[in-house]
């Protein structure tokens, strides 16, 4: 809507109001809608905080979106990545274990949502992907940094590791 100078000068409080009110639809009509995400059972915790900020803006050509829960985050519209910071920390586990970039994650092949999950990292971080539609080489290349701004204090063994222990003396 175009004003001229008059006009604003005879009501310039409803022109300022109505010119604000259209910015904000404009600003709300470019966004995409927030999603949904149910936050892990220790989100509230601190270590979560360093991983967050050090998240990517993308994740191969799926971009960063808003959740509603704290220490999650969301790529792509439709969400293709699905990350959540205080998940239960897995233990011992015969699933298969790979290590990009120094941090280890568990991954559980799942129909059609693979989960993979940092192993040795208190709180835990999950991930949520199909890996018909992203690569899990490209989500664990792109998230093992920030994943890794919280400390390892454990790794994953592998069989030949197993054979490799000392025997305890009987």
């Amino acid at each position: 809507m175009f004003f001229s100078s008059s006009t604003m000068l005879k009501h310039p409080p409803r022109v300022a109001a109505f010119t604000a009110a259209g910015l904000v639809v404009l600003a709300l009509a470019g966004c995409a809608p927030t999603v949904d995400v149910k936050p892990a059972e220790d989100a509230a915790n601190p270590a979560c905080a360093p991983m967050m900020v050090a998240l990517p803006d993308a994740i191969g050509d799926a971009k960063l979106r808003q959740t509603n829960a704290q220490a999650t985050a969301a790529w792509g519209d439709p969400s293709l990545v699905i990350l959540r910071c205080g998940v239960n920390v897995p233990g011992p586990t015969t699933d298969r274990c790979v290590t990009v970039n120094d941090v280890d994650w568990v991954i559980k092949e799942g129909d059609p949502v693979w989960t993979l999950t940092t192993f040795g990292r208190n709180p835990a971080t999950e991930i949520l992907i199909d890996p018909d539609k992203i690569s899990s080489a490209t989500v664990l290349a792109d998230l093992s940094s920030a994943a890794g701004k919280i400390s390892a204090a454990r790794n994953c063994v592998g069989q030949e590791d197993l054979q490799n222990l000392p025997t305890s003396p009987q």
